[in-house]
Parts: structure tokens; sequence; C-alpha cells
């Protein structure tokens, strides 16, 4: 770890803290951005894994999972409160050395988590099939997705207790044991997959049931597993199942922070159910592609995400820590780490879309769709993490209404031309995607403009200041 993580995890007193208010921001991404990307990479493969397989079942499978995919982006958004509260306020007690208030906040993110759990099961089983005869192209893509997301939900529930116990590790700069618990229980998943899809082994294929069984199992021990970690390991923030009754204050802070953050994943889940809503009238092959470029975009964007995510650690502390100068540093590495990884990213896309493409499906229209997909998107990449660049900025500074600003911008200004399109003879699949790159840049303009402001309300520089810290 080298001399200035020692002293920093001995300075706490405790081994569930990591200082990042001092020393090198650069080195401190580098640490924690290492172990998240080792994570992301085999969540990759799942996603992969697990698209194999469901291709393989037929266009109407892809294209119901693809579809009921939206209903995963709002569950997401919905832990989103739990995750974005409790990172940015464990993070900000952490910089403030408050250990009592970092527990505090974690035990009142918990009992909220399970507010979320339950909403989820009651919620999911009671819309989904009103839910996916809205989106499906045809009767079979309806019915598939339907079946996906039945057993799929309790995998959606137990997401929030994993968002707070991961996020507020994250918010005491440890990283380590959430993305240990994550990778092995994504192995399993990957493992599962073929087991329970196509029947290996058992000779008794469960198809798409399979594939959602596979995915609430893998949770259920991602749950199980962080939660012996805290019990046996954890000593900087602990469970205290007293501190679990609800406190109105707390958690209306907590909600007050997280719901924009919520927000923001709600408009990205309402812009792609609106997109597939769009591609019903180009068929179910449409959708399927858009579905099978999507998920290879998901897999893609992982590695921008490892940075990003940690990104909120540090400028937390530091905003905790009023070290505002570390703050804007902090952006200013993430930005550059993300852009050159995102135009590595475009680059791979426009050269080898198909051939991604045509290791998931042979139907040539499905992989014409994904290419066309990924070579045109590709151009707003860079743009697209700086997107979330910002994001993590405005988590650590306390403030997520930002973030769902952008993202309600970028709904506005890709929808108002698409109906204006929609139903017209000249309106092609491609005019799309195209529209799309145009809303992200519009969204990172408008991202970087609420940033500066951001920047000018809240980090006013302390005065005579004596100290200075390295980047």
């Amino acid at each position: 770890m080298g001399s200035q993580g020692v002293s920093d995890y001995a300075e706490s007193g405790l081994a569930g803290m990591k200082n990042l208010t001092r020393g090198s921001i650069v080195r401190h991404l580098t640490v924690l951005a290492a172990p998240i990307a080792l994570g992301t990479l085999v969540q990759t493969s799942l996603l992969y894994v697990e698209g194999y397989f469901v291709a393989r079942l037929g266009q109407s499978a892809l294209a119901g999972m693809s579809a009921s995919s939206t209903a995963i982006i709002v569950a997401y958004a919905m832990t989103q409160v739990v995750s974005v509260s409790a990172v940015t306020l464990v993070s900000h007690a952490v910089g403030r050395d408050s250990r009592q208030e970092a527990t505090r906040m974690f035990n009142q993110s918990l009992s909220l988590a399970m507010f979320g759990m339950a909403f989820t099961l009651l919620a999911g089983y009671g819309f989904a099939g009103m839910y996916m005869r809205f989106l499906g192209a045809d009767r079979q893509t309806a019915v598939a997705g339907v079946t996906f997301l039945i057993w799929t939900i309790p995998a959606f529930a137990l997401q929030f207790p994993l968002a707070a116990m991961g996020s507020a590790l994250r918010g005491t700069g440890i990283v380590n044991p959430t993305i240990l618990v994550q990778t092995s229980t994504v192995i399993l998943n990957a493992a599962l997959d073929p087991v329970l899809i196509s029947g290996s082994l058992t000779g008794h294929p469960l198809g798409l049931p399979g594939a959602g069984l596979a995915r609430t199992i893998a949770a259920a021990v991602a749950v199980t597993a962080l939660t012996v970690y805290f019990i046996r390991v954890e000593r900087y923030v602990t469970f205290d199942i007293f501190q679990w009754r609800p406190d109105p204050v707390i958690w209306r802070r907590m909600v007050l922070l997280g719901l924009p953050a919520g927000g923001e994943f709600a408009v990205i889940a309402l812009f792609i159910t609106l997109l597939y809503w769009t591609l019903r009238d180009f068929g179910a092959a449409a959708q399927a592609g858009f579905g099978l470029g999507s998920r290879l975009l998901q897999g893609i964007f992982q590695p921008v995400m490892s940075i990003t995510y940690p990104a909120v650690a540090i400028a937390g502390q530091n905003f905790g820590a009023k070290h505002f100068d570390r703050v804007r540093r902090t952006f200013a590495v993430t930005a550059m780490g993300v852009c050159v990884i995102c135009a590595i990213l475009a680059t791979i896309c426009q050269l080898y879309g198909g051939w991604m493409a045509r290791q998931f499906t042979a139907i040539p229209e499905i992989v014409a769709v994904t290419t066309d997909f990924l070579r045109i998107t590709s151009w707003n990449y860079v743009l697209l993490g700086l997107v979330f660049t910002c994001s993590s900025l405005f988590q650590s500074m306390g403030n997520t209404w930002p973030s769902l600003a952008t993202s309600g911008w970028r709904l506005l200004a890709f929808f108002v031309p698409v109906l204006y399109l929609k139903g017209r003879s000249d309106f092609r699949l491609a005019d799309v995607w195209y529209l799309m790159v145009a809303s992200v840049v519009l969204e990172a303009a408008f991202a970087l403009t609420l940033l500066h402001f951001q920047y000018r309300k809240h980090l006013h520089e302390l005065p005579n200041r004596t100290f200075v810290y390295p980047a």
C-alpha cells in the first residue's frame, strides 16, 4: 500500500477508514479505481454471458429481456436514494473525523433500504404485466419480458441493502470488500447462466426464468457475504440495530440528497422506455438489436465508472474537510482519465462494432441494428464520460439536483424532435441514433455549466491558508 497509505490508516486508529484528504489525488484515484475496474470487468463478462445464452433462445426472448431492462434501471434509480445519500453523508462525516455520525448515517441508510426492498417487491409484481404490454413490439416479446421480470424482481429488491453497505464503505475510502463480494457473486451468476438457461449439466433448461433465477441467487449470496463482513470485520461503520428506527430528520435529509440522483436514473429509465416505444415501429429486430447494443455499451462503459465512483469519496471527504482546492483537482484528474478511456472505447466501437455483435447472434437484422447503433453513438462517448464525472462531483458536494436537471434536459432535447418525426415515412432508425448523439452534446454542455456555478457557490477558499495539499 505504501507508507502514505499505511499512515492514513494508522492515523484513524481503525482498519475501516482511509483518509483521502491528504496525499496524491492521482494515487488515491488509481488505488481505489483498480479493484473497482477489476470488478466491473467481471460484471461485463456477466452481461455478455447472459446475453449470449438468451440470444440463443430466439429474437423474442432477446427483445423481451432487453425491453424489460428498463425496469432494472427503474430499480437502480430507487437504490440511488440510498446509495448516493450514504456515500455522501458518510464521506462528509469522515472528512470531519466523526465516526459516530458516520455510523449513524450508515444505519439510517439501512433502515431506508428495508423500506425500498418492500416497495420494490410490491410494485414489481403489481405492474410487470402492464409494463411489458406497453413496451413489447409484439405479444411474444411482452410475454418473454414478463417471464424474465418475475424471476428477477427479488434481485432488484436485494440491491437496496447492497447499496447501503457498499456505499458506506466507499464513503470511508474502502472499496476492496465490496468489490470482492460483487466479483465473486458475478462469477457465480455467470456460472449459473448456462446451467439454468440452457440446462448444461442438469439437462433441464429453464430459459428466461433461469436467467432471472441466476440473478436472484447471486444477489442473495452477495447480501449474505457483505453482511458477514460487517459483523466480523468492519470496525469504523458498524451495525447498530437500535439506530435502525427511522429518524424523520435524517430520512428527509437522505431523501432530499438521494432523490435527485434517483430521479436522474428515473429520467434515464423514462428515456429508454420511450426509446423502446419508438422502436416498436421498426419491429422486434430493432428492439433486439438496440438491446444487444445497449448491453455491449453498458459493458464497455464499466471501466469509466471505475474511475468516477471513487471520485465521489475523494471529493466528498475533501469537501467535508474544506479542502476545496483538492475537490477541483479531483474533477480535473478524473475527467482527464475518463476522456482518454472513452476515446479508446469509441475507436473500438467504430472499428469492431459488427464483429462484437456477431459474437452473440447470427441474425443479420439484429447484427445490422447493433452495428449501426455502436458506430453512430460512439461519437458521444467522451462527452458522456464528462457527464458522469460532473455527476460524481455534484454528489460529492451534497447537491444532486444538477444531475437531475441535465438528464431532464437530455430527455427533452431528444424526444421533442422524435415525437415530431415519429410516423413520418422518411424517419429512419439511424435518425434515432443521431438524435441520441445530439442530446448528449447538449447534456454535457449543460452539466459543465452547472458545475461551474456549483464551484462558485460552494467552493470558497479559506483565508490565510498555510498548507498546500499535493495533487
